[in-house]
């Protein structure tokens, strides 16, 4: 069954061009104009990932409110924010409210459908993570067992010191999603954290995923906020 993508988007014209190139590499498609339509619409079926324009109409954080509102539904749904408010300070408050991309326009309507299978891959490793415990993640070649603090990468042991572990932990929960420098502060469970500092204990788990895996390219930097780790 063909994965249902939704688009919000108040300019016929890019709502349909958006449509076309998503359908041509067989997904379904369910476009709206507003924010109003698409709470409806997410009220019968909730899609397997959202792309929204901010602005919708007269409202102008509009996008922002229906991605609050759909991922207190589904808290690990894929959303791409695609809209042409650039700056960065939009682009942080997306990734924050949970979007799993922020996109700017005038866009390829290649990239984003690629973009849309990229994400859709992520999701599916987010949804079959195998559990041998509720403490215990396998996610690709990655095993974490949260009640022993334990880690492996491609059946190989990892020893991280306690902190680290809880960054990892946190930076795994949902395979994509961008986490926040605040939320690997209290991660830390430490006073005084800065970003340098989680910069900084990045760099050293990093380090040691390299060290047994010169390959590893798991964990991505998203500049001014946080990090994400992606599937390799």
């Amino acid at each position: 069954m063909p994965k249902l993508i939704a688009i919000v988007e108040d300019d016929p014209d890019q709502r349909a061009n958006y449509a076309y190139a998503i359908t041509k590499k067989g997904y379904e498609v369910q476009a709206y104009a507003s924010r109003e339509e698409a709470l409806l619409g997410f009220d019968k079926q909730l899609p397997d990932l959202v792309i929204l324009d901010i602005i919708l109409g007269d409202e102008v954080d509009a996008g922002f409110q229906i991605c609050r509102d759909i991922l207190s539904r589904s808290p690990s749904l894929p959303v791409i924010f695609l809209t042409e408010r650039i700056n960065e300070i939009d682009k942080i408050s997306g990734l924050r409210l949970g979007a799993w991309d922020y996109l700017s326009k005038p866009i390829s309507l290649d990239y984003l459908a690629e973009k849309i299978s990229s994400l859709l891959r992520l999701g599916e490793v987010s949804s079959t993570q195998v559990s041998a415990s509720d403490n215990v993640k396998v996610i690709g070649h990655l095993s974490l067992d949260q009640d022993a603090l334990l880690l492996t990468w491609k059946n190989q042991r990892l020893d991280l010191s306690g902190t680290e572990f809880r960054m990892l932990a946190k930076l795994v929960k949902v395979p994509g999603h961008a986490v926040s420098y605040e939320s690997f502060m209290n991660a830390t469970m430490q006073s005084l954290v800065t970003n340098n500092t989680i910069n900084t204990h990045m760099r050293n788990i990093r380090k040691k995923f390299e060290a047994i895996d010169p390959e590893f390219d798991c964990i991505k930097s998203e500049y001014g906020f946080g990090y994400r780790w992606i599937k390799q």
